[in-house]
């Protein structure tokens, strides 16, 4: 029999069930028993059979896909948190659209807007800036949004998202215990939340140390939050001269640059100078000297998102917008371990 004439009923037929059940293992495979389940995907395994996407799509007015929008690819934050969503989706029968903004507002419109034309059922965003009106015109459309890495900002949105401040305020905390008293704060763009919101973490460090945070912290500001920039950052303060007692970098991968040209430039970490990223990325503790880090549970975020996503999609009249502020969790290694 050719695949091509393959349908539905026969599927049924063979695998000894109703219509109705392919259906929803096609579909709603969660619904399904997993003996089932099991069964009917062997007959389709067996069958070769293969649905008309186009049709299905056009009947239900979406397709059995979400869209997920990062802000950076390249960093193993957003790797970890994609691996995440791209697990729980496929379990729940969903492919997954990728779109990397760059950190690019414009992108990120572009983004949006093949994610609406190839009708997915839903976005995840961690979104470059506070314009909401993009993610407004999606759920004008009927595609359900939810925050990731991102708080909500108002009642009638999911989001999950990671306690930034007080990851700050662990970091800043654990180096002012090693014996700092001088704080170099390694950043992004100001305009990126999570900067934000690690630096107000910092500054509420060193205030309930008693140390004045405008004279504790010193920002050094980037363009971008990668290893070069990093590197960067490191040779800007040394060749501003006396180095900070410890750096706070708003990400691991800064980090790691700043170690990089720390260590190229004979300067002892920690011996000299204490170090502590943000993320935990899986590089951190591979490095030349293991790298102490706020830790944030990626891969959770990423499922998380997912399951509140589905659940507004397929109970719009039973849903509760829900925003989850998970905490994050100090690691320490040998980059702030000083004797």
């Amino acid at each position: 029999m050719s695949t091509e004439q393959v349908n539905i009923k026969e599927v049924a037929a063979r695998a000894g069930v109703s219509p109705g059940t392919v259906s929803n293992v096609l579909n709603r495979p969660e619904k399904v028993a997993q003996a089932t389940r099991a069964r009917v995907e062997a007959v389709i395994r067996e069958l070769g059979f293969v649905r008309h996407a186009s049709a299905s799509t056009l009947r239900a007015g979406h397709s059995r896909t979400v869209g997920l929008s990062v802000i950076d690819i390249g960093n193993p934050f957003f790797t970890d948190v994609a691996a995440g969503v791209e697990d729980l989706a496929s379990e729940r029968g969903y492919a997954v659209i990728l779109g990397n903004s760059s950190g690019s507002g414009a992108k990120e419109e572009r983004n949006l807007r093949v994610f609406a034309e190839q009708r997915v059922r839903g976005v995840l965003i961690t979104p470059t800036g506070e314009d909401s009106r993009p993610l407004d015109r999606l759920r004008e459309r009927g595609i359900c949004v939810v925050l990731v890495d991102h708080p909500a900002e108002r009642p009638d949105q999911c989001a999950v998202a990671v306690n930034d401040v007080t990851g700050g305020a662990l970091a800043v905390a654990h180096l002012l215990a090693g014996g700092a008293t001088r704080v170099g704060f390694v950043t992004g763009p100001a305009a990126i939340r999570q900067c934000a919101d690690r630096r107000q973490g910092a500054e509420r460090a060193l205030a309930e140390a008693g140390l004045d945070p405008a004279e504790a912290l010193r920002e050094v500001p980037m363009a971008a939050m990668n290893a070069r920039a990093g590197q960067q950052a490191a040779e800007q303060l040394l060749a501003a001269g006396r180095l900070p007692d410890a750096l706070f970098c708003a990400n691991d991968l800064l980090a790691l640059g700043v170690l990089r040209g720390l260590l190229q430039a004979g300067v002892r970490v920690p011996g000299d100078v204490a170090l502590i990223g943000y993320d935990d990325i899986d590089f951190a503790s591979a490095s030349a000297v293991s790298l102490s880090s706020i830790r944030q549970p990626t891969y959770q975020l990423g499922r998380v998102a997912v399951e509140l996503l589905l659940d507004e999609c397929d109970n719009p009249g039973t849903h509760a917008h829900q925003q989850i502020m998970f905490q994050p969790e100090l690691v320490v290694r040998e980059s702030t371990r000083r004797p």
